[in-house]
């Protein structure tokens, strides 16, 4: 009697987001946001300033705690808090973050080295740590010689660079980009949004981008999540959704990219209406 097939196993997501909500007094700033990012893919929430994205982001992250839902972590639900600092570095390893300016998270007195050797003391005593530093500045793409600069002796994107290897030093399953390449040159931003995809196929982590930049999200992200007050209002392959949304606020965003025959009195009338 031959066998039954058997089906193939699925792994879990790198991240799922159920249910979250955030409420500051009478504002709801995130209401009942879901979605999955599966293991080294990327997604893109997109919005204007005020949507609730950079919200949902630092739910993910830990720096703001949901008033419901939760944020799960390959299978695993990510607790609110956690005691012992074991634990907090075991839940930090899991979802790192790359803020817009990376200026204000590297101590101006320290240099790229001693940054990323006492992230990797911290998490991974005992290990290489020399042999891994060069490792992970080979990845971001920054030279031998950058290990002894400082932050104020670096460009915006070799501090990009920086910040991006110290959050994968930790090894995370997920990385979360909030408007990381938004203050940065067109040409600059080329060259980070390649360096990101080849990290990508390289370690199979997940990006979670946080953008009003349309064109980022075409470039990096499978799919994307449209937010307006709060709410996710659009889903899908990104592909499918730039080339045909559904909901007039997403066709509101893409026709407010200036464009030729664009007309900003237009737009700003649509907005009204809507």
């Amino acid at each position: 009697m031959p066998e039954p097939a058997r089906r193939p196993v699925t792994p879990e997501p790198a991240l799922q987001a159920v249910g979250l909500t955030r409420t500051y007094g009478v504002v709801r700033a995130v209401d009942g946001v879901s979605f999955t990012l599966p293991r080294g893919g990327s997604l893109g929430i997109v919005g204007e300033s005020g949507s609730g994205k950079t919200t949902t982001a630092r739910i993910v992250v830990g720096l703001e705690q949901a008033d419901s839902g939760e944020v799960v972590v390959g299978g695993r639900t990510r607790p609110t808090t956690v005691r012992g600092r074991a634990r907090r570095l075991a839940r930090a390893r899991e979802v790192q973050m790359v803020f817009q300016d990376p200026y204000l998270s590297l101590d101006p007195r320290t240099s790229v080295a001693t940054v990323l050797h006492e992230t990797l003391r911290l998490h991974f005593p005992g290990r290489d740590h020399p042999h891994r530093v060069r490792e992970l500045l080979d990845q971001v793409g920054l030279a031998t010689r950058a290990a002894d600069a400082r932050p104020g002796q670096l460009s915006g994107g070799q501090r990009q660079r920086v910040a991006i290897a110290r959050a994968l030093a930790v090894e995370p399953a997920v990385l979360v980009l909030d408007e990381a390449v938004a203050a940065l040159d067109v040409s600059v931003q080329a060259q980070i949004l390649n360096l990101l995809s080849d990290i990508r196929e390289q370690t199979a982590v997940g990006y979670l981008f946080i953008t009003h930049d349309l064109g980022v999200v075409r470039c990096v992200t499978d799919d994307v999540i449209v937010m307006r007050h709060g709410r996710v209002i659009e889903a899908g392959a990104t592909a499918d959704v730039l080339a045909a949304p559904r909901h007039p606020y997403t066709r509101l965003l893409l026709d407010s990219v200036p464009h030729p025959g664009w007309d900003p009195e237009q737009i700003a009338a649509a907005r009204r209406t809507l």
